[in-house]
């Protein structure tokens, strides 16, 4: 098996990123987000990307360092409330938004990477997440369609990982990763720890090897979103 280590993210990402493609990032606010491997999407120059995630980071880090360079034509996205820039260029009409409930979003990717086409949920049934979409009764209840999710370019980030690519993410970090990993032609993880072979507990594995084409170690900066403290 070739191996699927790489040195830096930069290394990582060459020769699988074009100009339009749809990106799937995993994380949860700033939580579990694969940081180095944005910042190496950012370096890497590409344009009119659409994004997959469950928000755009914050003005100065995560998906928001794409928002400031404009390499972001289009969020697909199911909170969008603590990026600033997010909300000018929407505003604008420079950046095209596709909003989803969130257990929507989370079942497109699931449902993208299982191979699933569609699927039809209550989710949304009566506001404008319906307008023109497919709406069907079954046992006399409305329900409308929802497209499965797949990604061109997937973007995880996990706790720990091996060679072969299995995945263990760590507490909350779990969030979308492990729906985001599956639906990508091509998954790239970034990990705190890369281990040797054997040392994970095949029960304790979250994304099995299968689903990940490359990974890189990296040390992350583990930023807060919002800090509280008492006075």
């Amino acid at each position: 098996m070739a191996s699927k280590i790489f040195g830096t993210p930069k290394d990582a990402l060459e020769g699988i990123t074009t100009d339009g493609m749809t990106v799937a990032v995993g994380g949860f606010g700033l939580c579990g987000i694969p940081e180095e491997l944005i910042i190496a999407l950012r370096d890497s120059g590409v344009v009119g990307l659409t994004a997959v995630s469950n928000n755009a980071g914050v003005d100065d880090w995560g998906l928001g360092l794409l928002l400031a360079t404009r390499q972001i034509s289009k969020m697909v996205s199911s909170y969008v409330g603590e990026n600033d820039l997010f909300k000018e260029q929407y505003m604008s009409g420079e950046l095209e938004l596709e909003f989803n409930p969130q257990g929507t979003l989370a079942e497109r990717l699931r449902a993208g990477g299982a191979g699933i086409p569609a699927f039809f949920t209550k989710t949304g049934v009566g506001t404008v997440i319906a307008e023109g979409k497919e709406q069907r009764d079954f046992e006399g209840e409305q329900f409308v369609m929802e497209r499965g999710i797949r990604a061109d370019l997937a973007l995880v980030k996990a706790w720990k990982g091996d060679e072969y690519g299995n995945l263990v993410f760590r507490k909350t970090a779990r969030n979308f990763n492990p729906m985001v990993a599956t639906c990508g032609k091509m998954t790239v993880a970034e990990v705190e720890h890369l281990v040797a072979p054997g040392e994970l507990d095949p029960d304790e594995i979250h994304t099995p090897g299968i689903f990940v084409n490359r990974i890189v170690q990296t040390v992350s900066e583990k930023r807060i979103e919002n800090r509280t403290v008492s006075s």
